[in-house]
């Protein structure tokens, strides 16, 4: 049995390398460390949600320490009771620790979302793109690679995690020399306008409201829609990977699709 590791030594390291007191986020997302255990650190799963199940699989993995993409408090304050208390009183009866990483993970260098799903999809990042409040949450690049090519490997990936592949246009006949991305929830109307100025055609997201499609296709931008949970599972798991080689900690990832 692997010798248990101190919590407060895991999230000090967590915190460092993911500049969490540094990246702006939304209100709700309260990055770091949002339950806490009674101390030690066995082994770690890593989940997109932290959803009942996914708490309830960790538990049976015999895991201590969860860390998600999106954590518990997206509501604000609310009252502890029936969804909320069901996941609070896993979290406690198990002694798993919670750590949350939205915006922080999304934008690491090596380890985020956007970077791992480029490297994932075969493409080459070469600058930032999805601003936020002076950071770079996505990744863009030059490319030049039949589109159709681009959404049949990114329709690949995407099933792999319970997901599907839509696009604002049709692939055929067009190809891909400047893409853009932005995992999750990454087509809105800022992303859209930063993807015209810079000349983008092509742009992958996890998902985005049906206005972007309609704005998509009058600009002649391409969008891929890969599902917001197929996108957001890489950075998750390259995150316990690197406590694992940190720490010796065991690692493994919980997979709860929403098919979304």
């Amino acid at each position: 049995m692997t010798d248990p590791r101190s919590l407060t030594d895991i999230v000090a390291a967590l915190d460092g390398e993911l500049r969490t007191a540094d990246i702006a986020d939304y209100g709700g997302a309260h990055n770091g460390l949002q339950v806490s255990n009674r101390g030690g650190v066995r082994r770690v799963a890593t989940a997109v949600d932290a959803s009942r199940d996914a708490i309830r699989d960790a538990a049976a993995m015999g895991a201590n320490l969860l860390i998600v993409h999106h954590g518990l408090f997206w509501g604000g304050a609310q009252p502890i009771v029936g969804i909320t208390y069901d996941r609070l009183q896993l979290l406690f009866a198990h002694d798993i620790a919670l750590y949350s990483t939205h915006l922080p993970l999304d934008c690491h260098p090596t380890l985020g979302n956007n970077v791992r799903l480029a490297q994932a999809l075969e493409l080459e990042p070469s600058d930032g793109f999805a601003q936020h409040k002076g950071f770079a949450i996505g990744v863009r690049g030059a490319a030049d690679i039949d589109t159709a090519a681009l959404v049949a490997r990114t329709r690949t990936f995407a099933e792999s995690y319970g997901g599907s592949v839509r696009t604002s246009l049709p692939p055929q006949g067009r190809r891909t020399t400047q893409w853009a991305m932005c995992t999750g929830g990454g087509a809105n109307s800022d992303t859209l306008r930063e993807a015209y100025a810079l000349g983008v055609d092509t742009l992958i997201v996890g998902e985005g409201p049906h206005h972007t499609a309609v704005d998509a296709i009058e600009h002649d931008l391409c969008v891929i829609y890969a599902g917001h949970y197929a996108t957001e599972t890489l950075g998750v798991q390259a995150l316990g990977d690197w406590l694992e080689r940190m720490f010796g900690l065991p690692h493994a990832f919980v997979r709860r699709p929403t098919g979304l």
